[in-house]
């Protein structure tokens, strides 16, 4: 398997799991917000720990939270993703009729 594709997995593993944690998650993009930069700051913490340097934290994985970012950023696009389609299906014409 390729490094990628291994990546790839492992953010799907990681999102899956998010969604058995939490359920499948519908937020407004300003909470979104908030959740995606709470993990960038877990990996800023991880990267310092790494290199030594800033306070301790429980965010001892870099590669571990560069997939949480990826998962969440993923689980955006999702419901962005759904959002747009759900916003065709209100716009074809066979659906208004209905």
């Amino acid at each position: 398997m390729s490094l990628k594709l291994s990546v790839l997995q492992d953010v799907c593993i990681e999102r899956e799991r998010q969604d058995q944690k939490w359920g499948v998650q519908r937020h407004d993009m300003a909470t979104w917000l908030v959740i995606l930069v709470e993990e960038v700051g877990e990996l800023a913490q991880a990267i310092q720990r790494d290199n030594h340097w800033g306070k301790s934290s429980d965010a001892d994985n870099s590669y571990t939270e560069a997939v949480q970012i990826s998962a969440v950023a993923a689980a955006i696009a999702e419901q962005l993703k759904e959002e747009a389609q759900n916003k065709a299906k209100m716009n074809d014409p066979i659906n208004q009729e209905l």
